[in-house]
């Protein structure tokens, strides 16, 4: 289902609690609602779209990648850019970092670990911080 952006700072400062199986159903409203964005958004967390639960969604260019319960656990390259949201309005500066190794379950809850450089890095802190509850 495709779902309304939050736009509500009170909820989108809220940090996240860890998503279980019963959060599954988040998963294919965050991929009906990235689709919908597809040209203006390339990734999502749950609290964008009203579920304050550890779960985002990653448009790599040739697929999607949910991840349920990510975490950074190696950070390397620190730089500071500017990056939009479609639920804060305006640019805003962030400190990011050019290679990250995450890790996450898939939707089988199976722990995956990953390594991310690049725009595909900055967009999984992006969505890390909505999970956190830090309005960038």
């Amino acid at each position: 289902m495709i779902r309304d952006i939050v736009h509500d700072p009170l909820l989108l400062s809220k940090k996240s609690s860890e998503a279980g199986i019963g959060d599954l159903g988040i998963v294919q409203d965050l991929q009906d609602t990235l689709k919908a964005y597809s040209g203006r958004c390339v990734g999502m967390a749950a609290n964008m779209i009203g579920f304050s639960k550890r779960i985002i969604i990653v448009d790599q260019g040739f697929g999607t990648l949910v991840m349920l319960n990510p975490v950074i656990v190696e950070k390397s390259d620190p730089y500071e850019t500017e990056e939009g949201c479609l639920s804060v309005s305006g640019i805003h500066k962030a400190s990011r970092y050019k290679k990250i190794r995450v890790q996450w379950q898939n939707t089988a809850f199976k722990t995956q670990t990953g390594v991310f450089s690049g725009f595909t890095a900055q967009i999984i802190q992006h969505e890390l911080d909505h999970l956190e509850g830090i309005l960038v």
